[in-house]
C-alpha cells in the first residue's frame, strides 16, 4: 500500500521521516511518499481535500480542521501523538538589547518584553511577532508569554510566517521576533540574527505539539501506519540513536541544514548551548492521544477568542482523538 504523507520541515517530523528512512513502514507493508509542504495552511488543505493520506500536523490545527474551525471540511482523526514541546520564542538582537532583562528566568524576560512592547505601542510602532499558524501552540505560547509579563497581547501584532521562513523574516526586519519549532530558533541564533528568549516548555510544559493526522477513510491502513510511526518515534527517543537521527534530519531532502545546528536542539539543557533543552519529546510515553490534551487546546482556543464556548465542542473530541486505534496498533509492540 502506498501512502502520501505531508510534513513541514521541523525536527518533530522525525517519526515520519524515520519510519520511511529506516524501513519501519515497509515492514508493515507500506510505501511512504513524503512531501515537504510550504505552510501549515497548505498542508491542512491538501489533507482535507484528499491530496494527502496523512500528515505530521499541529495538534490544534488538526482539531480545528475536523471541527470546521479552519479550512475545508475534513474527516481527520488523530490516532497518535508525535511529540510534545519543541518550541521557543526568539527575538531580534536589537529587541533583546533594548529589553535588558534582569535575569533569564521566563517571568523576568516577559516583564522586560512587556515594558518595551508598551513603549513601542505608545510611540505608534508596535512590535510584530511571527507565529506559524493561528491554530497552533506557538500562538498560544505568545499569548502566555505576554500574560506572564502582565502585558495585554493586543499590545503587539502577530503575523503568520511558516517556520522555515521565520529566520529570513527576522533577518530582513519584517518581524521583531517569532515563535517556531526546532530547529529554526537555533538557526536564527547561529546566523547572528536572534536570541532565544524563552522556551515554549517554560510557558506551557508538555504542550501537545504535533500529531499524526489521517483521513478516517483509510480504514485498513490506519493501524499499520500508526504501528510503523510508533516504532519510529520510539527509535527517535532512544539517546543511542541521537547521532543517526540528527544525520538523517540534516539530509537535503528533509531539513537541509548543518547537522551541528540540529544537534544544538537536542543538546542537554545543562550544556548551556543556545536552544539546549528546546528539542521535541518523542517516545512511547507520549504517543497515545490524550483527550485531556484536546480539552486543553479548546481552552486555549477560547482564551484566544477563536471559539466562543469550548464546552459545546468537547463532545466531539472522541470523534477526533482516537486512543483506541493507537492501543490496537501497538498492542503487540
Amino acid at each position: 500500500m502506498r501512502l502520501q504523507l505531508g510534513y513541514v520541515p521541523l525536527c518533530d517530523a522525525a517519526p515520519l521521516i524515520v519510519a520511511h528512512e529506516l524501513g519501519f513502514a515497509r515492514a508493515e507493508g507500506l510505501e511512504l511518499d513524503l512531501t515537504a509542504e510550504p505552510s501549515w495552511a497548505t498542508l491542512r488543505d491538501r489533507l482535507a481535500l484528499g491530496h494527502l493520506d496523512g500528515a505530521h500536523m499541529l495538534a490544534p490545527l488538526a482539531l480545528a480542521s475536523r471541527l470546521g474551525l479552519s479550512g475545508p471540511p475534513s474527516d481527520l482523526i488523530v490516532p497518535m501523538q508525535l511529540s510534545l514541546n519543541g518550541n521557543a520564542i526568539t527575538l531580534s538582537r536589537s529587541l533583546w538589547d533594548a529589553m535588558a532583562p534582569e535575569s533569564e528566568e521566563a517571568v523576568a524576560v516577559a516583564r522586560a518584553f512587556a515594558r518595551v512592547a508598551e513603549e513601542r505601542r505608545a510611540s505608534g510602532q508596535p512590535l510584530t511577532l511571527g507565529t506559524v499558524h493561528p491554530f497552533s501552540c506557538h500562538s498560544y505560547q505568545l499569548r502566555l508569554f505576554a500574560e506572564a509579563g502582565g502585558l495585554d497581547p493586543a499590545a503587539f501584532r502577530t503575523v503568520v510566517v511558516p517556520p522555515q521562513y521565520s529566520v529570513e523574516t527576522l533577518a530582513r526586519g519584517l518581524v521583531d521576533g517569532f515563535c517556531a519549532g526546532a530547529p529554526w530558533n537555533d538557526v536564527a541564533v547561529a546566523a547572528g540574527h536572534g536570541r532565544i528568549a524563552v522556551l515554549g516548555s517554560a510557558l506551557a510544559p508538555d504542550a501537545p505539539e504535533k500529531v499524526l493526522a489521517m483521513s478516517e477513510r483509510l480504514d485498513g491502513s490506519i493501524l499499520p501506519l500508526v504501528r510503523a510511526v510508533a516504532r519510529a518515534g520510539r527509535w527517535c527517543a532512544d539517546p543511542e540513536n541521537r547521532a543517526e537521527l540528527i544525520h538523517r534530519l540534516a539530509y537535503r531532502t528533509y531539513l537541509a541544514l548543518d547537522a551541528a545546528i540540529i544537534a544544538r536542539t537536542f543538546a542537554d539543557a545543562s550544556t548551556g548551548q543556545p536552544g539546549a533543552g528546546a528539542g521535541p519529546t518523542f517516545g512511547a510515553a507520549i504517543q497515545e492521544p490524550q483527550p485531556a490534551h484536546a480539552r486543553w487546546l479548546l481552552a486555549q482556543m477560547q482564551a484566544a477568542h477563536q471559539i466562543a464556548d469550548r464546552i459545546s465542542l468537547e463532545a466531539a473530541i472522541p470523534t477526533v482523538y482516537r486512543p483506541d486505534l493507537y492501543r490496537a496498533a501497538v498492542a503487540d509492540l
